[in-house]
């Protein structure tokens, strides 16, 4: 309105920046407009629609009880993440899609439920090659088309090619580069390690480089385990979460007030096992070593948030946190009961399992210029921040990019969004067994846990005489004690037909159907129980 209409050089110029000219690159044609008052009307219009800055904060292990805004008998004070929680937007019914660790991340990643990949369960380790697959673009990919500068600070564990590792782990070449690491799979900017603080070799890689080469074996015991392997001069297990945090830091301050919005993926390595809280905050929490470690990663984590709100950019970034899995038996859940803090809440099982405590997991997105903070009850996976970042960005995505991504958009901005964003969701657990969820209806297709805690798939005799399958009503039951297929055969058919669906289709979402990785021969759907 504020431009002549007989300045034609200057409405091209809006034109084509609303087109497909980058708003930042607009600055060296601004230069060269006579009219002031082009350049007037310019600058507000690039402030207005200038893209957020982004932070992702995956923790390793972090139960949902484990947050005392989800949980309120905690013996666990959060208070940064309460503080977070109730200036954004915070999801009551969020899952992982895996209830451990490398195939969640896989996940996150891709939009795309991680056993379309070639890893059908389990995770991957210290000297593992990738499994993300040259092609299948990432979240950090889908930004960069949107412009974004894309860095991954901490924990990667989804593999990488080590120099040498064909000769066997005992002839890598430490002085030499990677491959087929995070920087080929979208990432700008890499520091980190390969797998979790309990996996070795313990060797920090920065971009492709090991930054240091190993020059002794370390091992350890107990919450602090840490398996026996090669450690670099300049690794300290007990360092390892701050030195992430302050590159962090580091990072947001460097690029806070560049022209280019960036995303920074910071999967951190706790509460994971080795459970290490530095000396500020040992004994802090009252209920052991865990429940200190949890209080000092919610200290972080408000370190990143003074960050942000100090480079100046705290109205326009979002900042999502949440976890891979639920809370590991690894760190001492019986202990923790009986002090009466209940990591994984009142959900059933834990990390691993196909329960509900092994893969509903905390989930937060703040952002004060663009969403309205509330709770949200619709459910939601770790898959759908593809698409909602995609959204936010205004970058569309193919076909062949997240298959199981779900836009959440709609539940950021409106605080009483009836509309279901998905159909169903669907859970795998550690030994490749799934379970899916539409609306209130759970269905595992295992007569077990599926995972860590009982009964096990292993445990033959608790097994006996049970039905094939589990059918919960997770309104009613949330615990999942009631089996109720033997009422519901219908319910069961028509969840056991979406999933085989699902898994046919290679998609969830509408769309173009896509080629799973090894194809549509699987041994899943062949063992699923038949159903009359």
């Amino acid at each position: 309105d504020y431009i002549s209409s007989n300045n034609y050089y200057s409405k091209k110029i809006i034109f084509i920046t609303f087109g497909k000219i980058k708003v930042t690159a607009m600055k060296n044609y601004i230069k060269f407009l006579s009219v002031p008052l082009a350049c007037t009307a310019i600058q507000p219009i690039m402030a207005e629609n200038s893209q957020p800055n982004i932070i992702l904060i995956l923790t390793d292990d972090l139960g949902y009880g484990d947050l005392s805004t989800y949980n309120p008998g905690s013996k666990i004070q959060t208070t940064n993440l309460d503080r977070m929680a109730s200036e954004g937007v915070c999801f009551t019914d969020a899952h992982s899609s895996s209830a451990v660790s490398t195939p969640s991340r896989y996940s996150l990643l891709t939009g795309r439920y991680n056993w379309r990949s070639t890893l059908k369960e389990g995770v991957l380790f210290g000297y593992d090659k990738p499994f993300i697959k040259p092609g299948r673009k990432t979240v950090a990919d889908v930004l960069k088309r949107g412009g974004y500068t894309t860095a991954c600070i901490g924990k990667w564990h989804l593999g990488w090619v080590w120099n040498n590792i064909d000769k066997g782990k005992e002839n890598i070449d430490f002085t030499q580069p990677i491959t087929e690491g995070p920087t080929e799979r979208g990432f700008d900017y890499f520091y980190g390690i390969i797998g979790s603080l309990d996996m070795d070799p313990y060797v920090y890689v920065e971009n492709n480089m090991p930054t240091a080469v190993p020059d002794r074996t370390t091992v350890n015991t107990g919450l602090a385990f840490w398996r026996k392997g090669p450690t670099a001069s300049d690794f300290d297990h007990e360092d390892c979460l701050p030195n992430f945090v302050r590159r962090a830091q580091n990072y947001i301050t460097e690029h806070a007030q560049a022209d280019q919005p960036f995303f920074l993926y910071l999967p951190m390595p706790a509460p994971h096992t080795p459970i290490l809280p530095v000396k500020e905050f040992q004994g802090k929490s009252g209920i052991g070593a865990y429940g200190d470690f949890v209080l000092m990663v919610d200290h972080l984590v408000g370190e990143i948030m003074q960050t942000v709100k100090q480079a100046g950019i705290d109205e326009n970034t979002i900042i999502i946190f949440t976890s891979d899995n639920g809370c590991s038996p690894a760190a001492n859940i019986k202990s923790m009961k009986q002090q009466g803090h209940l990591p994984n809440y009142v959900y059933r099982g834990n990390k691993a399992d196909l329960f509900d405590g092994g893969h509903r997991i905390p989930c937060i997105a703040r952002w004060p210029k663009g969403i309205t903070p509330h709770r949200e009850n619709q459910t939601i996976c770790l898959t759908d921040w593809m698409a909602t970042l995609a959204a936010i960005t205004h970058v569309s995505l193919n076909d062949s990019e997240g298959e199981d991504s779900y836009s959440l958009l709609p539940l950021l901005k409106e605080t009483n969004y009836t509309t279901p964003i998905r159909e169903a969701i669907v859970h795998h657990s550690i030994n490749g067994e799934f379970s899916i969820r539409k609306g209130d209806w759970k269905l595992l297709l295992s007569a077990s846990s599926g995972g860590w805690s009982y009964p096990t798939p292993e445990d033959k005799e608790a097994l006996k005489g049970l039905p094939p399958v589990q059918l919960y009503n997770m309104g009613n039951d949330p615990c999942e004690q009631k089996n109720l297929e033997a009422q519901y055969p219908e319910k069961v058919k028509e969840l056991r037909d979406l999933l085989i669906k699902y898994i046919n289709d290679g998609r969830s979402t509408p769309g173009k159907p896509q080629p799973n990785d090894n194809g549509n021969e699987w041994k899943q759907i062949k063992d699923f129980p038949i159903i009359p």
